[in-house]
C-alpha cells in the first residue's frame, strides 16, 4: 500500500499530546489526506465525532486519564471506521474494541499508512 491509496481521505485525530498531533498532521498531509478535525479532549472529540464528515479517525486510547471508547462508539454507530493509537499495546484495548487496528507508539510513517489502510479495509489486518 502506498500513500496515493489514502490521498483525499478525511481524517479526525484525537490526541492529547500536541507534538504527536502535529506529527500525525504532517505525515497525513504529506500523504495527501485532509485533516477534517482534531481534538485533545473527550468533549471536543465527541462533538466532532457526532457532526464531522469523516472517512476514518485515529483515536489515542488515553486522553490524560480519560479513555476515548465513547468516541469510538459514536463513530461505530455512524459507520465511520477508526483506529486506536497507544503506547500500551493492542492487548490493553477494552474487550468491545479488541481486534481494531492499532497504531503502536512510537511509530513511523510506514506504520501509520499500514494502520490507516487496515482501518479502511484496504489491506490485510
Amino acid at each position: 500500500m502506498d500513500s496515493a491509496s489514502i490521498a483525499g481521505i478525511r481524517i479526525m485525530i484525537v490526541e492529547d499530546e500536541a507534538m504527536i498531533t502535529l506529527l500525525l498532521q504532517d505525515m497525513l498531509e504529506e500523504m495527501g489526506c485532509i485533516i477534517a478535525a482534531t481534538a485533545a479532549g473527550l468533549d471536543e472529540a465527541l462533538a466532532a465525532a457526532e457532526t464531522t464528515a469523516l472517512d476514518i479517525a485515529i483515536l489515542d486510547v488515553n486522553l490524560g486519564g480519560t479513555e476515548t471508547y465513547p468516541v469510538a462508539d459514536v463513530l461505530r454507530r455512524r459507520g465511520i471506521p477508526y483506529v486506536f493509537s497507544t503506547g500500551y499495546g493492542a492487548s490493553t484495548l477494552h474487550a468491545d474494541h479488541q481486534g481494531r487496528p492499532t497504531l503502536q507508539k512510537p511509530f513511523v510513517e510506514r506504520d501509520l499508512l499500514r494502520c490507516i489502510g487496515q482501518g479502511l479495509g484496504r489491506t490485510a489486518a
